[in-house]
């Protein structure tokens, strides 16, 4: 696989926004999202127009070991002439803006839907115990007071 030119490697990890450039981000904050998954990477590709691709979902980057996090291969010939770009990079940077704008249209239409709080009955909504209280803060002793 390392040295198949026709098949490119893509890491879900190059995409991730909170990872520096020289802890394994390979794209541009402008096109990288927190914690991106498999799925949203190969949702992504698919989205570019990158039809011939294969999920990997237990495998884990040779700098990161401990992180299964997980990798998609690419038809190199199928992804330059779907996205139009000649080298990893520009695939990847493809990828990577079609994700941040699913991202945002996503929290868009969350922050809409959080607009308007639940109407009703608020002392329903509230988490009360109940009415009857008990007397004065003590015990009741088997022996002596009441």
């Amino acid at each position: 696989m390392a040295g198949d030119p026709s098949k490119i490697t893509v890491w879900t990890g190059y995409f991730d926004s909170r990872l520096s450039r020289s802890g394994g981000r390979r794209v541009g904050k402008e096109a990288s999202i927190p914690q991106p998954t498999l799925d949203a990477v190969a949702w992504a590709a698919n989205k570019a127009g990158i039809k011939k691709t294969k999920k990997q979902p237990e495998a884990s980057h040779p700098s990161r070991p401990f992180a299964r996090e997980g990798r998609l291969i690419l038809s190199a010939s199928d992804a330059m002439e779907a996205t139009g770009e000649s080298s990893k990079e520009g695939i990847m940077r493809e990828i990577g803006v079609i994700m941040r704008e699913q991202m945002k249209k996503s929290k868009e239409e969350g922050a809409k839907e959080m607009v308007s709080p639940p109407k009703g009955n608020r002392q329903k909504r509230a988490q009360r115990k109940s009415f009857r209280q008990k007397s004065g803060g003590q015990r009741k002793k088997k022996f002596g007071r009441k």
